[in-house]
Formats: C-alpha cells, sequence, structure tokens
C-alpha cells in the first residue's frame, strides 16, 4: 500500500523530485494550507509544514501519522502535548535561517555602529550632517544568548571583524568562535559583558520574558540589543524604559510580543530603534534548505524508523 506524504508548501519540480527519490513506497502530494483537504490528511503519515484546522483530523485516534516536519524552527504554536503522547516525530528547520538572518544581525550592527539608520533619515530630508559619534567593530563584545545554527553562525562572522564572542547556552560547553561561554544560570554575569546582546533564543517557558527590567539593568551603558529569536522572550515595556532612559544606546528588533506592530506603538518613533517586520530568516533558498533537511531525515526515518536531524525534544520544547 502507497504511504503518504502531504506538503503545506509549495515545492519546484527539483524539490518534489528530490523527495520522491528518497521515499520509495511514497506518495508526495502538496495541499493547500488555507483550504485543506482533510479527507487526504486523515491518510497522511508524515506533514510537512502545518495548517490552522488540521489538528482534530491529525490527532484523530485512526489517524496514521507518524512525523511533522515544520516549515519554521519555532514550534510553540503546535499541539506539543498531544504530538508527545502520540509518539509522534516532530522536526523543526532550525538551520535554514542561519545564513540570512546572520546577515541581519551584522546588518543591525553595522547601520548602528556606523550611524547608517540615521544617515537614511537625513537624506529623505535632505540633510549633510553626522553627529559624529560613528565607530566600529573591532574589539567590540558580542554576547550571544543562544548558541545553536543562528549564534554559531553569528560568532564565526564575528570574528571575521575582530569581535569578541561571549556565548550563553543551558550548558556553558565551549564551542567554535567563541572566546568565553556562560550557563543560562550566569545570564547576568554574561550580558554585562557586551557591547551588543544578541538574543537568538526559542520561546519555551523558560525563555518567556527572559529579557526584562533585571537583565536590562545590568547592561553596560550604551549596550545594543538585538532580538530575532522570538517576541515574547522580551519584555517590550521593560525594553523601551530601558531606552528611554539611555541605559540601552538602541535595539535592532525583527520580533514583537505583538505582530504586526501596531502602527500607533511607540516603538517606531523611536530613532534609536532599527525595525524589521519578522523577516530576518527570509532567503530564496529557504524552501531548498528545508528539503535538504526532510530528505536526510527521510533517509533515516525509512532505515531506521526515525528522523535524526533536528528531531525536537518536546521536554526542552525545542
Amino acid at each position: 500500500m502507497t504511504k503518504l506524504i502531504v506538503c503545506f508548501h509549495t515545492l519546484t519540480p527539483q524539490e518534489q523530485q528530490n523527495i520522491r527519490k528518497n521515499a520509495p513506497g511514497y506518495t508526495l502530494v502538496q495541499s493547500d494550507a488555507k483550504s485543506p483537504d482533510l479527507q487526504l490528511l486523515s491518510q497522511a503519515e508524515i506533514v510537512i509544514g502545518w495548517a490552522k484546522g488540521i489538528s482534530d483530523t491529525m490527532l484523530a485516534p485512526d489517524s496514521p501519522l507518524r512525523w511533522v516536519q515544520t516549515w519554521s524552527a519555532g514550534i510553540e504554536r503546535l499541539p506539543l502535548l498531544q504530538f508527545q503522547e502520540r509518539g509522534i516525530f516532530l522536526t523543526n528547520a532550525s538551520g535554514v535561517h542561519a545564513e540570512p538572518i546572520s546577515a541581519v544581525i551584522f546588518g543591525y550592527m553595522l547601520m548602528f555602529t556606523r550611524n547608517l539608520h540615521t544617515a537614511i533619515r537625513n537624506q529623505e530630508a535632505h540633510r549633510w550632517e553626522s553627529d559624529g559619534s560613528e565607530s566600529e567593530l573591532t574589539d567590540k563584545t558580542a554576547v550571544i544568548v543562544g548558541t545553536g545554527a543562528i549564534g554559531s553562525e553569528t560568532a564565526r562572522i564575528a570574528k571575521a571583524f575582530r569581535m569578541k564572542t561571549v556565548g550563553v547556552s543551558r550548558s556553558g560547553s565551549a564551542l567554535p568562535d567563541f572566546d568565553m561561554m556562560y550557563t543560562t544560570d550566569n545570564l547576568l554575569e554574561a550580558v554585562s559583558e557586551g557591547n551588543f546582546v544578541i538574543n537568538t533564543l526559542p520561546l519555551t517557558d523558560e525563555t518567556h520574558n527572559l529579557f526584562n527590567k533585571s537583565v536590562f539593568s545590568v547592561f553596560k551603558q550604551d549596550t545594543y540589543y538585538i532580538n530575532i529569536g522570538r517576541g515574547d522572550t522580551t519584555n517590550t515595556t521593560d525594553l523601551m524604559d530601558a531606552l528611554n532612559s539611555g541605559q540601552l544606546r538602541g535595539a535592532g528588533l525583527d520580533v514583537f510580543e505583538t505582530e504586526p506592530l501596531p502602527h500607533d506603538h511607540p516603538l517606531w518613533d523611536m530613532k534609536q530603534v532599527i525595525i524589521t517586520p519578522h523577516r530576518a530568516g527570509n532567503t530564496d533558498r529557504y524552501s531548498e534548505r528545508v528539503v535538504d533537511i526532510f530528505v536526510e531525515n527521510m533517509k533515516s526515518y525509512i532505515n531506521e524508523g526515525s528522523p535524526s536531524r533536528n528531531v525536537v525534544d518536546y521536554n526542552r520544547q525545542y
């Protein structure tokens, strides 16, 4: 009997061929996430992506669902408890974002150090001026909270700018391109060293509102804060207070507690803030890289009975 893989995202002919070549005995079908075919989904063993309104079908007692490959690194909106109870494998797209997101991180840092964010405003107003506060990244310290694929790629690039790199992770284990590592229990000590503090964390029970008044209060004066992880890891009110008081010199933000960011939100008018609309991970190679992860996992799923890459630990929530 042919087994079914349902994908909720558009794949190129080459990507479809790659999956079919490495999934013998399976049929690959693409479905519209906005109007999913529940009858089709009731027969799916493997799903790539997820859609609203499909949980009851996918988690029905007679559902053959065994594995979900997400299209994103974040998994907080999925029915994790039910997946865990059913023994469903969950793999995410961690690693897909390392190159584009690290580019955005350095885009923020270069704009701040070279005052390019104010130069753009001056250009729009036809003003030839500078306050003379331009700086550089050389010898600055980047504290990277979350040392997965994005954090590690950011540290690698930072060394090319001759920056000092400090990492924060659960284990605090040594990693390439990091001069110093701290555990999350020592977050306050770590962030106090940074000229830039970069948040790449996923959203979990432990990281919710992790960056709050008590953490911002130990930042060096004139530190820049960058958040490309998840909006709910940061208390927005406390962040704005730190910006308004001058404790923080600026912030580069791609994610927010409320998205889209309301048009009348005070952050829009803060000249020391650079806002991007949760697009740091976008790239024209996104689909290609997710399919590469899926194909690698498909091989191990067939040969060993389970995927091997980016397997989510339900207890850690990532």
